[in-house]
């Protein structure tokens, strides 16, 4: 019964609010840039990805995958990066398809359970890298992406990866877009949604089969994935998209030692997205609900946030 029933993260006084613990950490946290080295990877279908490594010639590597609509710059990819290098690990940031500053070859992009480019990565790495050990951690889009991963492949897995962590995860990707389209969320849908439609605009330049006339009115998640997600990436519709990669349905097969962290107050996440039986349930899922954190938050006056060092230490203990 992996549950950690007593998270010990407690949110500065100042920082009780969900939402400034969610806003404040990636317009005001102070960290120190990575110094990346780029590799760029093909993909079967003949498009690309870039790889964004931190090298401290350490014979493990941490893979961490960003959440929608950022990149291996986020502070939050930033901040793991660091802890781990800081800890004898290299570190590699993954950028999705068309997520490293410029756009991918094809009208496909990448979305919440896009599975087989992790695969892909994974495989690139096992295959032109030289790691012993390898840990992979997800946050919100990736964390969703890592978890369908994990149990989709269930013991199929490459030996030299051996644990996984995820933080603040829509492991219900319905119920999530549901709660972003209400109107306290009003704030967070427009910025993920400006920057999808800006996306949208510069890929129709390319593949004009990309109608922009409908950008104007697409409102949520909702229309957005009908308008894009699922007709181009091969879903019937967004329910469907929404139904089939959605990582609450793998979990429970998950046979990796894995921590998950979603804090209560998450204003993105509503009951479905926290299961805690199938953690009840297995021997690989550790399910951490912090009372206090908000979404990738875990507002902190140390130089290392709470999540890093306790995904690291969990890691570590694997």
């Amino acid at each position: 019964m992996p549950i950690i029933s007593q998270s010990d993260y407690k949110a500065p006084w100042i920082f009780n609010n969900p939402h400034l613990n969610t806003m404040y950490p990636p317009l005001f946290r102070q960290i120190k840039d990575v110094q990346y080295c780029r590799e760029r990877i093909s993909t079967p279908d003949h498009d690309f990805m870039d790889l964004d490594f931190s090298k401290i010639n350490s014979s493990k590597l941490v893979i961490a995958v960003h959440g929608l609509e950022s990149s291996s710059h986020e502070k939050y990819v930033k901040g793991i990066i660091t802890t781990f290098n800081e800890q004898g690990w290299d570190g590699v940031a993954i950028n999705l398809r068309g997520c490293s500053g410029e756009t991918n070859n094809l009208a496909r992009s990448y979305h919440s359970g896009v599975s087989e480019d992790l695969e892909t990565i994974i495989e690139y790495i096992i295959k032109h890298k030289n790691y012993r050990q390898i840990a992979l951690i997800g946050f919100s889009l990736g964390g969703n992406l890592v978890l369908k991963y994990l149990g989709e492949r269930k013991h199929n897995l490459p030996s030299e990866l051996q644990s996984a962590a995820v933080l603040s995860v829509p492991c219900c990707l319905k119920s999530c877009s549901l709660r972003l389209a209400e109107q306290s969320n009003y704030v967070y849908m427009q910025v993920f949604l400006n920057k999808l439609k800006q996306k949208m605009k510069i890929k129709a330049q390319k593949f004009p089969e990309i109608n922009c006339e409908k950008l104007k009115d697409l409102k949520n998640f909702y229309d957005f994935d009908n308008f894009y997600t699922a007709p181009f990436h091969g879903f019937k519709d967004a329910e469907d998209y929404w139904q089939k990669c959605s990582s609450k349905s793998f979990v429970s097969d998950i046979k990796l030692p894995t921590l998950l962290i979603n804090a209560l107050d998450d204003p993105f996440l509503d009951e479905e997205c926290f299961p805690f039986v199938a953690a009840k349930q297995s021997k690989y899922l550790y399910l951490e609900t912090p009372k206090q954190g908000g979404h990738l938050g875990f507002m902190s006056f140390n130089k290392n946030y709470w999540p890093e060092n306790k995904i690291f230490n969990f890691i570590q203990g694997q």
